[in-house]
């Protein structure tokens, strides 16, 4: 491994950062915050960024291989969650740990705090908050790749390493125009979604801090109640109609781009996912209107809203879904498994590698009745090879394994065993809210610091899909000698 090439990465990142800290403090300053717990952060992190510059004197990133790709975005999600954390840190809002598990939770576009009154924060902090979700949200190595041109071929392998879903059957030949593309439509998501919500009456700063969580997928409000605090049946669909589309392929939206809305309709994975939300708005609106008694409109409003907050894996909360009736609850809690689509800002294990295990499983069982017929598993008019289905059955055995392993290790550490499978799940899944103690009305601060670690791990897990980080705890990885 060349690790002179993942200094140079980590440099840049760090740098990167601390730019997006300069920015905020910018704000802070507008604001009237106090700032000079920026400057300490920005300091420390333009340190070790030169201090990694250095280390990567003469290097060639035309040598970087699949090899430096994992490390490289690996480590740029440490430091980065790292240089995050600092400015909690030092205005003295939270501990070492908690400031990791909220610098983790933005990043990783989880939602999940543990900060109890989001309101007393300086409106910087707030904004911070929101901005790690937004970097986090496209990918730190994507809006790199975009940005810089020396990484050349190189790129491929940063951007595979951190992309989700199984598929890169919609990757255009040259790897820097596609991460251009996707940031292009992230940023005009983001800039058309912040206009809504300021003619909604929302100031620049709520209307900013809601686009970028939303667009994200994050789920960081400026209030303790989240959405609910505006109460406006307005705002709520239009941030929902936004979470559903932010939960779909932005490689696919590149293609209605230049091809047309048809694109859309043929993608399998984007209509699966629709048709599952829509249906978990129909299910959740009849079950808690007979139940619960709502109204038609008010109790459509309300399922809609948390369905597309979950099958994007956003978080935002517009009512105390756990209200609910259990059935309800557990369409949510399905979600979160589901996510939304590969190539979105989304979490989960993505619509389609649900698709082609459902399509497996239908093979096998008619293999079963003809065990001599030829049967082919196919996914957008196109056979799915064996590898394919082993890799995507793979996957889904260690998200399972992992989600019930560190359910075990938080409930080792003294938490109730309801919160520690809905909690690691949702911290895997990068949903953020929960159920019971974790739930709609409260947040994570409940949490000890070992399972405060321990969630952290399984967000950068569950943003990472789970191999690329799993790999390094290979001996091989790490054997200088060893070319991948």
């Amino acid at each position: 491994m060349n690790k002179h090439i993942i200094y140079y990465l980590l440099s840049k990142i760090c740098f990167g950062v601390c730019i997006a800290m300069l920015l905020t403090a910018c704000v802070g300053l507008v604001c009237g915050d106090s700032v000079w717990q920026w400057l300490v952060a920005i300091a420390v992190g333009l340190c070790i960024s030169a201090g990694f510059y250095k280390c990567s004197e003469n290097t060639r990133l035309s040598d970087i291989t699949i090899r430096e790709g994992i490390g490289g975005v690996f480590f740029s999600w440490i430091f980065a969650c790292l240089l995050g954390s600092l400015p909690f840190v030092i205005y003295g809002i939270l501990g070492f740990i908690p400031a990791i598990f909220e610098s983790m939770s933005g990043l990783t576009t989880t939602g999940a705090t543990v900060i109890d009154d989001i309101e007393g924060l300086p409106r910087s902090l707030m904004l911070w908050r929101s901005v790690l979700h937004w970097i986090g949200g496209i990918g730190i190595i994507v809006i790199f790749v975009a940005l810089l041109p020396q990484l050349a071929g190189g790129g491929s392998y940063l951007v595979n390493a951190e992309a989700s879903g199984f598929s890169n059957s919609r990757i255009m030949p040259r790897i820097r125009s596609t991460a251009l593309a996707t940031f292009t439509i992230y940023i005009t998501f983001t800039t058309v979604l912040t206009l809504l919500l300021m003619l909604c009456g929302l100031s620049l700063f709520d209307a900013v801090n809601h686009a970028f969580s939303t667009i994200a997928t994050g789920g960081f409000s400026t209030y303790n109640d989240s959405v609910a605090h505006f109460n406006s049946s307005i705002i709520e669909y239009i941030i929902g109609i936004f979470m559903i589309i932010s939960g779909g392929n932005f490689a696919l939206y590149y293609q209605v781009y230049q091809s047309g809305w048809r694109q859309l309709i043929k993608d399998t994975e984007f209509c699966c996912y629709i048709s599952f939300m829509l249906l978990a708005t129909v299910l959740i609106t009849a079950n808690i209107c007979y139940v619960n008694h709502y109204n038609l409109i008010d109790g459509f409003r309300y399922a809609f809203f948390q369905a597309s907050s979950f099958a994007s894996t956003t978080g935002f909360v517009s009512f105390d879904y756990d209200q609910w009736p259990s059935f309800s609850k557990l369409v949510l809690a399905v979600m979160y498994l589901t996510g939304g689509c590969a190539g979105s800002t989304a979490g989960g294990i993505k619509f389609g590698r649900f698709v082609v295990l459902i399509k497996a499983v239908s093979a096998e069982i008619e293999r079963a009745v003809h065990p001599n017929a030829m049967l082919n598993v196919t996914y957008e008019k196109k056979r799915v090879s064996s590898t394919t289905i082993v890799n995507i059955s793979r996957f889904f055995f260690m998200y399972i394994v992992l989600i019930v392993f560190l359910a075990f290790v938080l409930s080792w550490s003294g938490i109730p065993v309801e919160e520690s499978i809905f909690g690691i799940a949702s911290c895997i899944s990068s949903v953020g809210p929960a159920f019971g103690s974790i739930g709609a009305v409260h947040n994570f601060s409940s949490i000890n610091n070992i399972g405060l670690l321990v969630m952290s791990i399984a967000m950068l897990l569950g943003r990472l899909e789970l191999f690329t980080a799993l790999v390094l705890l290979r001996s091989e990885y790490w054997r200088s000698d060893k070319r991948w």
